[in-house]
């Protein structure tokens, strides 16, 4: 055959393959989402989540430091509160000695130049497990939800968290919380908004996580998380956000919406944060347990996929191995060359 261009010639080997590979993933692009919990005794395994844990307060801040050695740039807590400490209206939440405050604090104490991604909801808080206040007949109230996200927020940044993630999907948040923020001189504080947050079905093992589900049943969160049949009210979700100051927006979940984050990046100039959320990871561990995926192959080949998409930042459950398995190669390489 006379064929003047041939592809393969730049698959042919390794090293090119290497050399014209168009998406590569880097430990800046990486955000470790972390559970803790205020109780005694050990951390805890998650059991639908293998190799994740529930911290306490001192694992959480030894894994921070580890996490921080490795390159991490980024950290995203969880909070699983005491279902003692839960009522109706979140009260918890803006309590001094919410747990949340003080992980924040000893966090930035020990790893001062570890970001700090506090998250702004109150389904940690509440006794019904939904991530705003209810009305007597049941349904999430916006308006009155957003007051106590904005104090929830402050809050947060007076502890030292360094970006703000509201995650309720609550109309009008993004601006609340910023006048909130910038009323009290955290002008240099960012939110990092949920704003396309879909009703996905792959919650569950962080719902597990947070012991934040109520009954056997999963919530209906319909009424304000978003359709997963909608691409363009993403769109619109991202813009109004983008007009309110939001200074990074989030797709959530990752995988599953590749085709939003990628309509996404070619919208807006913010940068994108894409969650791959505990239910993909799930799968990928499940599979491969079973010997039916090779467990690092389709855990890379999803990560890549999320990047390729146009996500500029992904919270993944596999980024600290990522970065430790890569930190593990680097001294490796280091030996052999000395």
């Amino acid at each position: 055959m006379h064929l003047l261009r041939r592809p393969r010639r730049n698959r042919h080997t390794a090293a090119l393959r290497a050399l014209v590979q168009e998406t590569k993933l880097h430990q800046e692009d990486f955000i470790q989402p972390l559970f803790f919990h205020g109780g005694g005794g050990d951390a805890q395994k998650i059991e639908a989540m293998p190799g994740i844990l529930r911290h306490t307060l001192r694992s959480l801040v030894d894994e921070c430091r580890s996490l921080a050695d490795w390159g991490m740039t980024a950290v995203a807590l969880f909070p699983c509160i005491d279902p003692a400490c839960k009522d109706p209206q979140a009260s918890h939440a803006l309590t001094k000695n919410n747990i949340l405050y003080r992980a924040i604090e000893e966090i930035k104490a020990a790893t001062p130049r570890l970001l700090v991604i506090a998250d702004v909801a109150l389904d940690p808080y509440t006794s019904h497990g939904h991530d705003g206040l209810l009305h007597e007949d049941g349904r999430v109230e916006n308006d009155s939800t957003v007051e106590v996200l904005a104090k929830l927020a402050v809050m947060e940044a007076e502890a030292g968290a360094d970006i703000l993630a509201p995650s309720d999907m609550m109309d009008g948040r993004v601006r609340a919380i910023r006048q909130a923020l910038d009323s009290r001189s955290f002008q240099d504080r960012a939110i990092m908004s949920y704003s396309a947050k879909y009703a996905s079905a792959y919650y569950g093992p962080f719902r597990e996580a947070l012991k934040s589900q109520v009954g056997s049943i999963p919530l209906d969160k319909k009424s304000y998380q978003m359709d997963p049949a909608n691409l363009r009210e993403a769109l619109l979700e991202v813009q109004l956000d983008e007009e309110e100051g939001a200074d990074i927006v989030m797709v959530k979940p990752a995988g599953t919406y590749l085709d939003v984050i990628r309509a996404i990046r070619e919208t807006t100039l913010l940068p994108i944060a894409a969650y791959q959320v505990s239910g993909e990871y799930a799968q990928i561990c499940a599979a491969a347990r079973l010997g039916w995926l090779d467990y690092h192959a389709a855990r890379d080949e999803s990560l890549l996929s999320i990047k390729r998409a146009g996500a500029s930042m992904i919270l993944t459950y596999f980024a600290g191995e990522m970065l430790r398995e890569w930190a593990c190669d680097a001294n490796a390489m280091r030996h052999l060359t000395l």
